[in-house]
């Protein structure tokens, strides 16, 4: 079913008929269409019909609940929107696949994460785009933000100045930090690979996998797979393997080298590749078809770069056993959308403090089981509209923080 146009042209003509304009270039576009006005709008959840509702929502009735909690503030959880709203926060310089396009142009993709969030997971949420892409104006900007919100999403921000924001942010708030670029989409990699490994009888501790890409989320991938038990995992940049022995690497990728690639591998991707179990692409480019023919028996590809996978799909089954994609018209989509609402829901119901590592492999372990029991070869993740998915997510998530000692209730 066609997507409903809520918010009506300021000409009144809504229609594709008549010269509808709604694009740019004057003709009709569906996806202006749906665009026009923007995607959400904010509304309230009490009414304001006569002067009690009045003196009850705004002056003098606010006034009780401001002293209450300016007296124990953190009464701010139950008597304002903070327990269930997110901030999603962008600068702009990482835009799905368009790159630097500016804090402006991200702002439909802001929208889009924020009904995501309220779709999938009850979660509202707020799109956030900022003007600049100074590291350090960016976290007190965020830290400044911070009293009107129950979370931070970060969103789109290019590496390698997201993981020192997402660093510093956490060390300074007091409310889950997470930059969905790599640990939603790790969660979510995480979660498929299970599957897979548990499809083709092997253990995740029995893999070898090569992650192509050293940005945010090769380096969240590497670092979630690692604490799940994998067997070994190397990451690749342009220059191929990133190991201890390159004397260019960045301080991120020096630490990557310093806790992946136990196999001690050199060289170019292709060379890893070389009997390696996984593929993980997240980085774009076309890995050659036969490299991707020297990998192990009953491989598994997960190429998931957007819109063009680094392996299309025709060639990885020539070869796989399972093959993922970020692609929606593709079984196996790794959609972040299957991790981020639940993530967020389940740490602010328990008013967690941030969001750790075990919390996040919970949240994989639990996205794999919605399926565990119907698992094949192109189902080895829930589809985004599965409705299991939250629940579980929330659920794992919740109980995970309460383990760690981060819940707050």
């Amino acid at each position: 079913m066609a997507a409903e146009i809520v918010n009506p042209r300021s000409d009144g003509n809504t229609g594709a008929d008549e010269g509808a304009g709604s694009a740019p270039d004057g003709t009709f576009d569906p996806a202006f269409a749906l665009h026009r006005g923007g995607k959400m709008a904010i509304r309230a959840t009490v009414p304001v019909r006569d002067k009690d509702d009045l003196s009850l929502a705004y002056t003098p009735g606010v006034a009780k609940v401001c002293s209450a909690i300016a007296e124990q503030p953190e009464l701010v959880y139950d008597y304002t929107w903070k327990s269930q709203v997110v901030a999603v926060v962008t600068d702009g310089t990482a835009v799905l696949g368009l790159g630097d396009i500016g804090p402006e142009a991200s702002l439909p993709v802001m929208e889009g994460k924020a009904i995501l969030f309220k779709q999938f997971g009850g979660v509202d949420a707020v799109p956030i785009a900022l003007g600049t892409t100074d590291t350090d104006e960016i976290v007190e900007t965020v830290i400044r933000l911070a009293p009107s919100f129950g979370g931070v999403n970060l969103e789109d921000i290019s590496a390698p100045r997201c993981f020192e924001i997402e660093r510093r942010l956490q060390e300074a708030l007091d409310i889950p930090v997470f930059h969905d670029d790599q640990h939603g989409t790790a969660v979510v990699t995480l979660a498929a690979l299970r599957n897979a490994a548990k499809l083709t009888d092997r253990s995740l501790g029995q893999l070898r996998a090569v992650i192509s890409g050293a940005g945010a989320a090769g380096v969240a991938i590497a670092k979630i797979l690692i604490e799940a038990g994998i067997g070994d995992v190397a990451v690749c940049d342009r220059k191929g393997v990133v190991s201890a022995d390159r004397g260019d690497l960045t301080d991120v990728k020096r630490e990557v080298a310093g806790f992946t690639n136990k196999g001690r591998l050199t060289g170019s991707l292709e060379d890893a590749l070389d009997g390696a179990d996984v593929f993980i692409g997240v980085s774009g480019g076309t890995v050659p078809e036969e490299a991707v023919a020297k990998m192990a028996k009953n491989s598994l590809i997960f190429a998931m770069a957007n819109p063009t996978p680094e392996i299309h799909p025709d060639v990885a089954h020539k070869y796989a056993a399972v093959v993922a994609t970020g692609r929606s018209d593709f079984p196996n989509q790794i959609n972040n959308v299957l991790a981020f609402p639940g993530i967020f829901a389940g740490a602010m119901q328990v008013r967690a403090s941030r969001i750790t590592e075990g919390m996040k492999l919970a949240a994989a372990e639990a996205l794999a089981a919605v399926v565990a029991d119907e698992l094949s070869a192109d189902r080895v993740i829930p589809s985004p509209f599965d409705e299991r998915v939250a629940p579980a997510v929330t659920a794992a998530v919740a109980a995970a923080a309460r383990a760690e000692g981060v819940a707050r209730r």
